[in-house]
């Protein structure tokens, strides 16, 4: 999971929800997972407690396989592989593997 992170913008391309679009809410790299907003929503049952006295049911985003999505490269506007690149002062950067434009620093 190296080509994802927090706040990537990233397409559903199998599954339920292929064509989705969201950005990446968090990650679960033991389980190769990510969590992507309005995608794989399920409803969740809350018991009542102090800061919610009436309880009810919770709607969440759970978490999808890694593999089913890819990121969203911004100049092309559609779901790319990515190469990463060291620069000479060891930051890492990634590159649209189609346009070469980059995507984000890590």
């Amino acid at each position: 999971m190296k080509n994802l992170r927090t706040g990537d913008t990233v397409q559903v391309v199998s599954g339920n929800y292929k064509g989705a679009r969201g950005p990446v809410i968090r990650s679960v790299p033991g389980r190769r997972q990510v969590v992507v907003k309005d995608v794989n929503v399920r409803k969740h049952h809350k018991a009542p407690t102090r800061e919610n006295p009436e309880g009810g049911i919770v709607s969440i985003e759970a978490p999808i396989q890694a593999s089913n999505v890819m990121l969203v490269c911004p100049k092309c506007d559609a779901p790319r592989r990515v190469r990463r690149k060291r620069d000479l002062d060891g930051t890492v950067e990634r590159l649209c593997r189609k346009c070469g434009a980059l995507v984000a620093s890590s």
